[in-house]
């Protein structure tokens, strides 16, 4: 077999973290038209570097064509929006951001984040690579650079005089199959007094908590601090204050300064959590080799939850669009004969079916329209907001369930 070399260190690829199969794009969403065309699957199959332990897939479609016409819309989540409006009232009291900062988002998706910072007189530009996707930030009046972000658009950037006091990039680092000319551009683009700061799954609970649906094409890379402390060290930047979230079932907010700036030093959370990851063996590859076995038992157990559903002869049905449900679906091979349909509040999915499943996607009041008993939320890490709006389920006995980390039916 030909080994590919690592995206980062260029270490030859020999070790598997899991092989999910052959999948779809998991935002290659379908019209009615396209369901008897041919579909393309591309392998799942996630590595593990033995060098630098960056853990990753081989690039099978190009960024040009994951994004050039994107469904995901950061808005049509509200946890999602308080999360970014909550960020903007801490970042700019910590650092004390004002109206002669320039604050840059790349992915900026439809202005979502920067919108709270426009509303505090603050200047804003996005980067972003989808086109259909910027329009909406456009069209709110939020200034947007349609490019896929790179070295040579941050040098750009800096020839017409603009660098970031704060630079953003929240769930972008793992979109990036050219990892070293983007930190590269960071570096560029980053005033010499500037902060980064980046948000991305976290790769220690990921392991932990069996979250192995959100692997999938559109996600190039995943992290653990070891590993990205790496990175930016190697391209002249330095982590100096990480935060562990919440958000897609734990993620990490870390905070990153030129390698000169000494104004920022670096804190204890960064040193704790270093020495944690290393604790659990994340710097060796005893932990990533075990997590293929976990994975397998999962789809066991969720497989064997359906069939215990139709012997029953109840019914089920998703709530939700995520690309994450995509890569679960068709891992399990779960298709529409099992999950007849799914809703999801966006209308740019409403309409259409899902990658390789080709389940249709409805509005939410269809669910009204089926009364199902059990409703499957496959974007498991906003199941407190959906189980509040869908409330109404309770009303003829429906119950909610998840599948990650384990199968569970909520209460």
């Amino acid at each position: 077999m030909d080994r590919r070399p690592c995206r980062f260190c260029g270490t030859q690829l020999r070790y598997t973290l899991v092989d999910l199969g052959r999948s779809p794009l998991a935002n290659a969403y379908l019209t009615a038209g396209q369901l008897q065309q041919e579909e393309s699957f591309y392998p799942l199959h996630a590595y593990v570097c033995e060098h630098c332990f960056l853990v990753q897939l081989e690039e099978f479609a190009s960024p040009e064509h994951i994004f050039q016409d994107y469904a995901y819309f950061s808005s049509y989540s509200d946890t999602w929006l308080a999360h970014a409006s909550a960020y903007t009232d801490m970042i700019v009291e910590r650092f004390g951001f004002d109206g002669h900062s320039q604050i840059i988002e790349i992915a900026s998706n439809d202005g979502y984040l920067l919108r709270y910072f426009v509303a505090k007189g603050l200047r804003v530009l996005g980067i972003e690579p989808a086109a259909n996707v910027a329009q909406a930030a456009l069209q709110q009046g939020i200034r947007t650079v349609v490019q896929f972000f790179g070295e040579a658009v941050a040098r750009q950037l800096v020839a017409q005089g603009t660098q970031a006091d704060l630079l953003i990039g929240n769930n972008v680092l793992a979109h990036v199959p050219q990892l070293n000319d983007f930190v590269r551009g960071m570096k560029v683009l980053l005033h010499p007094r500037g902060v980064i700061t980046l948000e991305f799954p976290h790769l220690m609970r990921l392991m932990a908590e069996n979250q192995f649906d959100t692997i999938y094409h559109e996600h190039f890379s995943y992290f653990s601090l070891l590993t990205v402390a790496k990175v930016l060290t190697a391209h002249g930047l330095t982590l100096f204050d990480v935060e562990e979230l919440s958000t897609h079932g734990g993620s990490l907010r870390i905070y990153a300064r030129h390698a000169a700036d000494a104004s920022k030093p670096i804190g204890r959370r960064v040193t704790d959590l270093l020495a944690q990851e290393e604790s659990a063996g994340f710097a060796s590859l005893t932990p990533y080799l075990a997590f293929a076995d976990t994975v397998q038992e999962t789809k066991r157990r969720i497989l064997d939850f359906l069939l215990h559903v139709k012997q029953q002869g109840k019914s089920i049905v998703g709530y939700g669009a995520p690309a994450k449900g995509n890569t679960l679906l068709n891992y399990c091979g779960i298709r529409a004969d099992t999950l007849p349909y799914t809703v999801d509040r966006s209308p740019h999915k409403q309409g259409l079916f899902l990658p390789g499943t080709h389940i249709p996607i409805y509005h939410p009041d269809h669910i009204r329209l089926t009364e199902p008993d059990f409703l499957l939320i496959l974007p498991w890490n906003l199941k407190d907001e959906i189980k509040e709006q869908m409330a109404s389920i309770w009303q003829w006995g429906g119950q909610f369930v998840v599948f990650i980390p384990e199968v569970q039916i909520c209460s």
